[in-house]
């Protein structure tokens, strides 16, 4: 245990000074784990805890979770030289190929990959760079007004019917891409569904629906989110994840809203997020590191990822909770992360950012 005067201290310091500190006063290994600020509902709660706590106990270990400003792959970047982390907690299936373009990961296969899917691994990092721990759909929510003033039509609703309605562009609110990792999965399921499945130019969703729309782009998920779910005059549609209807669901507001994801003659097609755990090229614990990689998608872990992060654990021994019956079933959506891989999304993700935005600076009403 801490010393009153160690705590007092570490109050103080902050990021790797507080690793240095307690490596000194207890002579214990710190492990520097870099993630975002919501992880299992952020540090101090149950879940969080019941996550770090007891690896930090069973190895005699302190863990220190920093949340670096920006995105993840881009502080890893910066710090290539110098790297401050050893693990890396929240890339995803357009980040992790970032990261190991610049090799700033170290590939590790868990032996609890055992119990993950094959298919999750490959659309994250077939190299294991980063290994799954969490999955979902991307999603568009949509009110149940909304869905009562189209007759159910958006339930099933194609790209080009939602682009080309002016009256239904313009109740669509969705994340920019050019500021927020959710914009850019949209802009990537987007993409793959007008190359993959309808086989024409992916420009033109945009050049139909910006002229029409009534909300600005959002700078981020909660901002979208929270225009979405606040009257009065709010956009009844936005881009999401097809576990909101769960999560309304657990929070006694089943019926409130609903999901859909990009519909094509019967089909539903949807973008895949797989969000990973990744070793730090340069980390000095590898074995520790190591062993946390395998405690992470572990049961005791998993099983808080369902109604902590709103996401489906990527160990599939993990049942889940009776209120995700709400969410779109994922096993009725065609992944379209299947078509491509995740090198190639990668690759092309600057050129069609910068497209977009050429689109967007020349089409968005003032």
């Amino acid at each position: 245990m801490v010393t009153t005067t160690a705590v007092a201290v570490v109050v103080v310091l902050a990021g790797v000074g507080i690793a240095l500190y307690v490596n000194s006063v207890l002579g214990e290994p710190t492990l520097v784990v870099y993630t975002y600020p919501s992880l299992f509902g952020g540090a101090g709660t149950p879940a969080f805890e019941s996550v770090f706590a007891p690896f930090e106990s069973a190895h005699h270990v302190r863990i220190d979770v920093e949340y670096p400003s920006g995105t993840l792959v881009n502080t890893l970047l910066q710090q290539a030289n110098a790297p401050a982390a050893d693990l890396v907690i929240g890339l995803d299936e357009i980040t992790a190929p970032q990261a190991e373009a610049h090799h700033l990961l170290v590939p590790y296969a868990p032996p609890e990959l055992a119990n993950v899917s094959p298919a999750l691994a490959s659309e994250l990092s077939p190299a294991f760079g980063a290994v799954p721990y969490e999955w979902g759909y991307l999603a568009i929510d949509y009110n149940a007004s909304f869905y009562a003033a189209t007759r159910g039509a958006v339930a099933t609703a194609s790209f080009p019917e939602l682009a080309t309605n002016a009256s239904w562009a313009a109740q669509f609110l969705y994340e920019d891409p050019t500021t927020d990792i959710t914009g850019e999965e949209f802009l990537v399921w987007e993409v793959e569904y007008y190359l993959q499945v309808l086989h024409e130019n992916w420009t033109s969703f945009w050049t139909s629906m910006l002229p029409h729309l009534a909300y600005k782009p959002a700078p981020d998920w909660g901002t979208a989110f929270g225009q979405f779910s606040t009257p009065p005059g709010n956009p009844r549609m936005v881009v999401s994840y097809s576990t909101d209807p769960a999560y309304a669901a657990f929070y006694g507001q089943a019926g409130q809203f609903n999901s859909t994801v990009s519909w094509w003659n019967g089909t539903a097609y949807g973008w895949r997020t797989v969000y990973g755990i990744g070793i730090v090229a340069g980390s000095r614990h590898l074995t520790l590191d190591q062993e946390f990689e395998q405690w992470f998608l572990s049961g005791a872990v998993q099983a808080q990822i369902p109604t902590n992060e709103w996401e489906y654990p990527a160990n599939a021994t993990i049942p889940l909770p009776a209120v995700f019956g709400a969410a779109v079933p994922p096993s009725t959506i065609v992944p379209l992360n299947a078509l491509t891989t995740p090198d190639a999304v990668a690759g092309s993700l600057p050129g069609w950012v910068a497209t977009y935005e050429q689109l967007a600076n020349q089409l968005l009403p003032p």
